[in-house]
């Protein structure tokens, strides 16, 4: 999952030792950082194929993602807790990224959030820190024990892929940590991976299908006919490549838009056929416009995505429920 970038400014979490605010601006390393709405961080793992991710809603500051020292356990927030007085929840958008997170929140749930199709909202509430775990495109199926496609659309609890003892066990871990990254981090690195879902082609097929190639072109490198490569996919990714391909294509896009280049050139470099293209796959995929993404002040600077409070979004659906459909999927798609 992939968050939006908010109309002001975009917060991002490029560097671990920094906090990233709605203006754009990080707090130095080593300051705490002021209360504001919402605060990203993320930083690569040590020991998986993922991103560590950290995030708060509204009255303070989310979880300190550096390699932390010992520090006082944290008290266990019990599930239900009554939220500041005064203070709404806020709604941000999720961008489909084919990536899979498990997700530990303060208020007590550990879910697992599949590789989503369109955007999404999830609503956050005041005061609740959110922790995840994002997997690299294709790696998640391994650690999980599930394929991708079973996931799709899809937010299940941790406990209905590894069973009730062991997600209670790691909630636990994880609400009385000083350091729960760490934790997550090494709890899901400790599980054995699942053998028939690690596929050796994930880094083959990624890299054809972000080059753009046709997709008999990327079976063909492979190794594979196109009916294996749809099925492979389905089962890393969560859909199959002409899906995958529009996906990453937009993440691609988006990144290359937030520097500040003409959106022609960034649709020509993304591979639209022009710009028009670019705005109506970002619709689809997003269900808003490109303008409304990158905001009235685009940054100077590369960024990941990151969060955003979005307006209205008629037609959208809200965050699956966690027993929601798997959608079908044609051919190739």
């Amino acid at each position: 999952m992939t968050f939006a970038p908010a109309g002001s400014g975009t917060w991002t979490g490029q560097a671990p030792q920094r906090d990233r605010h709605p203006n754009g601006r990080g707090a130095p390393a080593g300051r705490r950082p002021r209360t504001v709405d919402a605060v990203y961080r993320e930083r690569p793992t040590t020991r998986l194929p993922a991103m560590l991710w950290s995030a708060q809603g509204p009255s303070g500051p989310p979880y300190d993602l550096a390699q932390a020292d010992a520090s006082p356990p944290r008290p266990r927030l019990p599930a239900g807790d009554p939220t500041p007085a005064g203070r709404a929840a806020q709604v941000h958008r999720i961008l489909p990224d084919g990536c899979i997170d498990i997700i530990w929140s303060s208020d007590g749930r550990l879910i697992v959030a599949g590789p989503d199709t369109v955007a999404t909202l999830a609503s956050w509430a005041p005061g609740v820190r959110h922790l995840g775990l994002r997997f690299d495109p294709g790696r998640g199926p391994a650690r999980l024990g599930v394929p991708a496609a079973e996931l799709r659309n899809r937010r299940p609890d941790l406990a209905d892929l590894w069973g009730a003892g062991p997600a209670r066990r790691l909630a636990e871990r994880l609400a009385d940590a000083g350091d729960p990254a760490l934790v997550l981090e090494t709890c899901v690195a400790a599980r054995p991976c699942h053998p028939g879902l690690g596929d050796p082609l994930v880094p083959a097929i990624l890299a054809g299908i972000r080059a753009g190639s046709a997709v008999a072109d990327v079976a063909r490198t492979a190794a594979l006919s196109e009916r294996q490569l749809l099925r492979r996919c389905r089962q890393m990714f969560g859909y199959g490549p002409k899906t995958l391909a529009r996906i990453l294509r937009l993440q691609e896009a988006l990144r290359s838009a937030r520097t500040g280049r003409r959106l022609a050139v960034v649709a020509a470099d993304a591979g639209y056929a022009d710009q028009a293209h670019l705005a109506r796959e970002v619709r689809a995929l997003t269900g808003v416009a490109l303008t409304s993404l990158l905001g009235p002040a685009r940054p100077s600077s590369p960024a990941p995505a990151g969060l955003a409070e979005p307006p209205g979004l008629p037609g959208l659906p809200g965050l699956p429920d966690k027993d929601g459909p798997a959608g079908p999927l044609g051919q190739g798609a």
